[in-house]
């Protein structure tokens, strides 16, 4: 048994929460919690879940089926009448793969979760500076979000809501994420494809940037791998 306090950490399977993982890992005992909700690449996520989660040997491990947002639609990653859109970095617009309200739920389960398993943290690996510009990845939600909880758990229950890559860029999560050992090899980001990633999609085009900022070469195969710096 560990004498380390429990964590829930927030597990897609892609890079930014793997790194969440490598940094929750050094002062907690870990649980993972991961999302089906219909995404194009749900099958290659979950298995990236599942072996970040073998490589830290987390026994806790929560994996929540919520196809229900396919069903409301909105988002390009869920409704396979929106296309996915090949990046565009520049722009200052919400992408079509912003999912709605995607992180209030998610939280909410994690929530719920760490209140029964008497964890104290929940770790989520947003990151608002170099994001897809996302509105529920942001420090002003995630500070409401801990007020609701706050005032939705029991009275004795302290759970806090951590960020730790919330001011970081892709370039400097790969870096940390190399500094920590965190196995960036087993992750994995695309939006489209379950296979070998697009290299063009939004996710792939931010974790290409990072690694490219950073000098390093990504671990994972690529269709196209185009220059983003």
């Amino acid at each position: 048994m560990s004498n380390k306090d429990l964590a829930v950490v927030l597990v897609s399977g892609g890079m930014d929460s793997c790194l969440t993982a490598a940094i929750a890992a050094e002062n907690y005992e870990l649980a993972f919690l991961h999302l089906n909700y219909g995404q194009k690449t749900e099958v290659r996520e979950l298995e990236s879940f599942n072996k970040i989660a073998d490589y830290y040997s987390v026994q806790h491990r929560l994996i929540v089926d919520m196809k229900h947002f396919s069903e409301i639609g909105g988002s390009s990653l869920t409704d396979n009448k929106i296309e996915i859109l090949n990046a565009d970095l520049n722009s200052e617009k919400i992408p079509s793969s912003y999912v709605p309200f995607r992180n209030a739920n998610i939280l909410s389960i994690a929530v719920s979760w760490a209140e029964v398993i008497n964890a104290n943290k929940i770790f989520i690996g947003a990151v608002e500076e170099d994001s897809s510009g996302y509105p529920d990845c942001t420090d002003s939600f995630f500070k409401a979000f801990n007020n609701v909880i706050k005032t939705g758990t029991k009275p004795e229950t302290e759970i806090e809501i951590v960020t730790p890559l919330l001011r970081l860029s892709k370039s400097d999560i790969v870096s940390k994420s190399i500094e920590l050992k965190a196995p960036l090899h087993l992750t994995w980001s695309c939006y489209k494809n379950n296979d070998i990633a697009c290299g063009i999609c939004e996710s792939c085009a931010l974790r290409l940037k990072g690694f490219q900022l950073a000098g390093l070469e990504d671990p994972i195969p690529y269709r196209d791998k185009p220059s983003y710096i």
